[in-house]
């Protein structure tokens, strides 16, 4: 098994060619680790990096997602080839609750990830998820609006939900953060996405989970010390493509 490994601090700048219609670009890895790595990950990086402010006691936070997706499920599609140049659409609140709905953008750019958003009332996020995009007004969100031209030219539709429990933390310098994701699974119900509680299928044998590390410009060497335990290695893995793999009736009903 390949060694996890960053690229240098130094030889890793953003490239020029940034769009601002994706919203900041960033670096993106991933690497799969089992419940013994995580337990080291989170001792380690306890102390060195800050703790989420919307975390609970126990550092952690439910993170709930609900994906679009179009008639020809391109999304699925082009994350399973591997295009550079994608997008995925999706709705998400946290810890269950809807006092706070936001519609979220993210995209692959270059290798690069960038991410858009707004907020939504649940009336708009009630129609979002019944297929229907809400009216639109003088000042609605270019998110929302470029949803809403999709769901009416492209036939975008809810096509699954993601849950997970994540653990962040975060520096400063090169803005970094670090997620931990545990107990991912998912769940093709996406009538019930404002429930306080799903039912979910996992998606991962018991024990695996996710590391996530997001930077700018830099990533600082003592975190990619202290995040190298020589038994990760990186992985392009996608919870949005594994849930809708997984899920029954995986194909949006239109």
């Amino acid at each position: 098994m390949a060694v996890l490994t960053f690229p240098s601090s130094l030889h890793n700048p953003l490239p020029q060619l940034l769009r601002p219609e994706e919203g900041r670009l960033r670096h993106e890895l991933k690497a799969l680790c089992g419940a013994q790595e995580l337990a080291i990950l989170r001792s380690r990086l306890t102390g060195l990096m800050a703790a989420d402010s919307h975390a609970d006691e126990n550092g952690r936070y439910r993170v709930r997602s609900l994906y679009f997706d179009d008639m020809d499920n391109t999304c699925m599609r082009e994350n399973e080839a591997g295009v550079d140049d994608r997008r995925k659409y999706r709705l998400r609140l946290y810890n269950g609750s809807a006092d706070r709905i936001t519609l979220e953008i993210k995209s692959k750019v270059k290798g690069l990830t960038g991410k858009r958003g707004c907020a939504l009332t649940r009336e708009q996020c009630e129609l979002l998820m019944r297929g229907r995009p809400p009216a639109l007004a003088e000042g609605t969100a270019p998110e929302l609006r470029r949803l809403c031209l999709l769901m009416r030219t492209r036939r975008m539709r809810p096509a699954v939900i993601v849950e997970y429990e994540r653990t962040v933390f975060l520096a400063g310098a090169g803005n970094v953060r670090v997620t931990l994701d545990e107990n991912i699974g998912g769940t093709s119900r996406v009538d019930r996405f404002l429930n306080s509680r799903l039912s979910l299928f996992p998606v991962l044998p018991p024990g695996q989970h996710i590391l996530e590390v997001k930077y700018d410009g830099f990533l600082p060497d003592v975190i990619a010390d202290t995040l190298q335990l020589g038994r990760l290695s990186r992985t392009s893995f996608s919870k949005y493509y594994l849930c809708r793999t997984n899920a029954p009736l995986t194909r949006p009903t239109y």
